[in-house]
């Protein structure tokens, strides 16, 4: 009791007490946090080595700590945890744990002197706050060309009210996004890509793709939109100047690519660069703003007041109210739509989401004052302007008029003492047509930001915790519907064509099924709806028109790559139409060696192949007893198979008694569980080891062909990627031409041996065989026998008229064929068993022989046996029934249930 006590209580020997660090392991150290970074380690002087903080439990169990999360930060990678058998390893296993403390790469070849660390540092990139990251961004792509060049101009159009409610339905759209961007992105780290980032971690690759590429175009679009209206003012002041390079296109033109070549330059230089350099842009923004707001109280002299300009005025500001539309095509949303590309500039921020020191923080708080700002200045100034600026003015001096004559002038300016009558400001332009398409691709990008807020958020995922709360599902969805409606009456061919790229683009990802996994809000949904709709079908009550009427397959492969054959038999059938698992009943002898990554590589290979299936692996110590456990536990509510497929046993005649009689009671306990059966065998074998070395499953044996072992082979779990290397082509992918499917109706079994070979047709490579359905008669009553079985198809609904009558199916057998089958059953036998069932199945096999050569398929009604039945017997029977033929073979038999109806309800 002693030793046990100090055990308990103390330490084992070589393991320090609790609380103590073990040897080698560095002392703890502090984690403290900034107000705009992730947390970070206090390392103690001089040393690189990260800290292991021991949890209370135990000197080898860890405290939660940052870095064995890190893994999902970029360029990080994770510490690593002690495994689970080696916490619950005994007290004279830690001992030698504890000498192993540390598993990790990075962290045993970091550098250990301070030099080397001042040297991490320095290469450390250029981090920025919310103010100059982006506030300051958004505010300078928010006041850009449309501020200068064309609010005044809307504002003409439009009137002093609809221009704001342009303005502020234009905020409404902005701040809902910029709430949910603010949502989006507080949901963890955002590190380089912006909106790209936030749509395709969300909605997942196949939007993520389509939306960045149509993202980038309209950055830019953005950027020659801004670039064309600098080079256009420029080119004025030079023409004021009396200063012509070329011409007035070509001069616009020459502006423009050396503005964007300093641009250009800018950026090459790094981001500290370019920061500088946008505090000097914002600096001379607020400038020429401040100069404007100055300049509407300074008195206008002649040259001014030829330009419209007569300052503060009751009248101006009353006749500026309303909407003035010169063309037949101006209109509110033309307006709207040349104005919204000033509003694009919310997105500059999350744009730089990986340079940002705190993104959680910086891109709400930034995002939405930068908004606040810009707003207030967007309505001032359409209030200043249409205050003080006639919406005609000509900018020609010798417009006066002369004395009071006013005869034939037209306009507030008449008053004034101005004749601006022939003035029409009807013109518009390299501009106009750029803001719309523009506007387009925009809308598009805030659309999907706030269905990704939406979605995220209704798929009630335990992924999506925003830190950021001062957003709703609702007004995303509300930003992501008015988006998609202002898209369409902005311009209606460009949203259908933005439509037509992002779905052409979909399907492109879709088809290349990228590898990657980002645990998108699209895998939650799709979760939740499987969930769902599982768990309102436990409310269904079975019917032969719904989930009972096709087979819900239950296919024992082992591994799925081992038997080809099988799993693309069954998937011929079952794909887009009902369930299919694939089970793998592994030896427990075996389990210990089967890697832990075996699952997923097997689930890659039926991907590859393009089968629809689960994979269900299950340890038991013999093949009945792992087949016994699937057939109750496999699915989910009504989604649960109702057939056992399984290979057929060929080398059953080497096979050990034991060995037979598993596989004999699988059959049994299939018929006791109320499921349908069927047994397929390949002229060949299931098994395609062989062609891999690869060693067979236990759980199986394997077949006629592979009666002698390989010479060598190697694990059955190492199934390594070596792309379609191991994807062995088998019958039932070649096309089938004009084969046929032979079908022995035998037994009446519901219907299942008639509905496996109707749902083949409905595949591409089966669509020309045609069914050929046998059955048992007598020679008196052949024709009324087949007349009724035509009929029984023709209310089936089955074009199948090709019944052929048995009537030899009662002759014995040829002598050969009978000493065959009793030369095969001879070492299991114990006595003499009745002859008149074998005799039956002999002459069976020889009908089958006759007809069948040439099929495609043939599928034979399977015997039920007697309890009392031998295990060596029957499978001789089964054995029998299909041996000889070219083709594969199927022995099926329903549950005797209905699986086909000819009446409607």
């Amino acid at each position: 009791m002693g030793q046990l006590a100090s055990k308990r209580h103390g330490s084992a020997p070589g393991v320090p007490p609790l609380g103590v660090p073990p040897l080698g392991v560095p002392p703890l150290v502090h984690i403290s946090t900034n107000d705009e970074g992730p947390p970070c380690a206090s390392e103690p002087q001089g040393s690189r080595m990260e800290m292991r903080r021991s949890s209370v439990y135990s000197t080898l169990d860890l405290a939660p700590q940052l870095e064995h999360y890190a893994g999902t930060l970029t360029n990080r990678q994770p510490r690593s945890r002690p495994s689970l058998e080696v916490l619950r390893g005994s007290f004279d296993e830690l001992e030698v744990d504890v000498e192993v403390p540390n598993t990790d790469s990075a962290v045993s070849s970091a550098p250990e002197s301070g030099h080397g660390g001042s040297q991490a540092e320095e290469a450390d990139p250029v981090r920025f706050g919310w103010m100059t990251g982006v506030m300051v961004r958004c505010m300078l792509n928010i006041w850009g060309v449309i501020l200068f060049l064309r609010l005044s101009w809307i504002t003409s159009q439009a009137g002093i009210l609809l221009t704001w409610l342009i303005i502020l339905m234009s905020v409404m759209v902005t701040s809902v996004t910029a709430l949910s961007i603010s949502a989006i992105a507080t949901n963890g780290r955002v590190t380089s890509g912006g909106a790209y980032f936030m749509i395709s971690r969300s909605l997942g690759p196949e939007i993520g793709g389509p939306i960045g590429v149509v993202f980038s175009f309209a950055n830019a679009l953005a950027c020659a939109l801004n670039t064309v209206g600098f080079a256009e003012v420029v080119r004025d002041l030079l023409q004021e100047s009396g200063v012509v390079m070329v011409d007035p296109i070509n001069d616009v033109r020459i502006v423009g690519v050396i503005t964007v070549t300093a641009l250009l330059l800018i950026s090459l230089a790094g981001m500290v660069w370019e920061s500088k350099a946008q505090i000097l842009f914002f600096i001379v923004l607020l400038v020429s703003l401040a100069n404007y707001l100055v300049g509407t109280f300074l008195p206008p002299d002649q040259e001014k007041q030829a330009q419209g300009i007569f300052g503060y005025r009751r009248d101006i500001l009353v006749s500026n109210l309303k909407p003035d539309w010169r063309r037949p095509e101006d209109n509110f949303f033309q307006m709207f739509a040349i104005f919204f590309p000033s509003t694009i500039g919310i997105l500059s921020g999350a744009n730089i989401s990986g340079d940002l020191k705190d993104p959680a923080t910086a891109i709400p708080k930034g995002t939405l004052t930068a908004i606040f700002w810009t707003t207030i200045c967007y309505l001032v100034i359409p209030v200043t302007v249409g205050s003080c600026v006639l919406r005609d003015a000509s900018g020609n001096t010798s417009d006066t008029l002369t004395g009071n004559i006013t005869d034939g002038c037209v306009g507030l300016g008449c008053h004034l003492g101005w004749n601006f009558t022939k003035c029409i400001q009807s013109q518009s332009s390299e501009l106009n047509t750029i803001a719309a398409l523009i506007s387009n691709f925009f809308l598009c990008s805030y659309s999907l930001i706030n269905f990704s807020c939406f979605y995220a958020s209704i798929t009630n995922s335990p992924g999506w915790r925003p830190s950021f709360h001062y957003y709703s599902k609702w007004t995303a969805l509300f930003g992501a519907v008015v988006s998609v409606v202002l898209m369409i009456l902005f311009t209606w061919w460009a949203a259908l064509t933005t439509f037509g790229i992002i779905f052409f683009l979909f399907g492109y990802v879709h088809y290349n099924k990228p590898k990657v996994n980002w645990g998108s809000s699209v895998q939650a949904g799709t979760y939740n709806m499987a969930l769902s709709y599982s768990v309102s079908l436990a409310g269904v009550e079975d019917h032969v028109k719904n989930f009972r009427r096709v087979p819900q397959c239950l296919v024992l492969t082992g591994p799925p790559h081992q038997r080809p054959a099988l799993v693309d038999f069954v998937g011929s059938f079952t794909k887009h139409i009902s369930l299919m698992i694939c089970g793998d009943i592994i030896m427990e002898q075996d389990a210990p060696t089967r890697p832990p990554e075996a699952a997923d590589l097997l689930v890659q290979w039926m991907n590859r192949r393009k089968v629809r299936s689960f994979y269900t692996p299950f340890t038991a110590d013999s093949l009945r007893v792992g087949a016994r456990h699937l057939l109750q536990a496999s699915g989910l509510g009504k989604l649960k198979p109702n057939t056992l497929v399984l290979g057929f046993k060929s080398n059953w005649r080497h096979s050990s008694p034991e060995s037979i009689e598993d596989y004999i009671n699988t059959i049994y306990d299939t018929f006791d569980s109320n499921y349908c059966l069927c047994i397929l065998r390949m002229t060949d074998g299931q098994d395609a080891s062989d062609h891999f070395d690869f060693e067979v499953n236990q759980g199986f044996d394997p077949e006629e062909h592979d009666d002698q072992p390989s010479p060598e082979r190697e694990s059955a779990d190492d199934i390594s990627d070596k792309g379609d290397v191991d994807q062995m082509r088998t019958v039932f992918q070649d096309d089938q031409g004009k084969k046929t499917i032979d079908v022995y109706w035998i037994a009446d079994d519901g219907g299942l041996t008639l509905l496996v070979p109707y749902l083949l047709t409905r595949r591409k490579r089966w669509h020309r065989s045609k069914i050929r359905v046998f059955i048992v008669g007598d020679e008196h009553n052949m024709e009324e026998g087949r007349r009724e079985m035509v009929a029984l198809l023709k209310r089936f609904r089955l074009d199948c008229s090709n019944v052929t009558v048995m009537t030899d199916s009662e002759r014995p057998p040829g002598a050969k064929s009978l000493s065959r089958f009793v030369d095969s059953v001879a070492p299991f036998r114990l006595h003499e068993e009745p002859q008149e069932g074998s005799e039956r199945k002999v002459r069976l096999n020889e009908i089958l022989r006759r007809n069948s050569q040439h099929a495609a398929l043939v599928l034979v009604s399977l015997p039920v046996p007697h309890r009392d039945c031998p295990s060596a017997l029957y499978l001789a029977w089964l054995d029998t029934l299909t041996r000889g033929l070219r083709c594969p073979a199927v022995l099926i038999r329903g549950n005797q249930q209905n699986v086909l109806t000819f009446y409607c309800q």
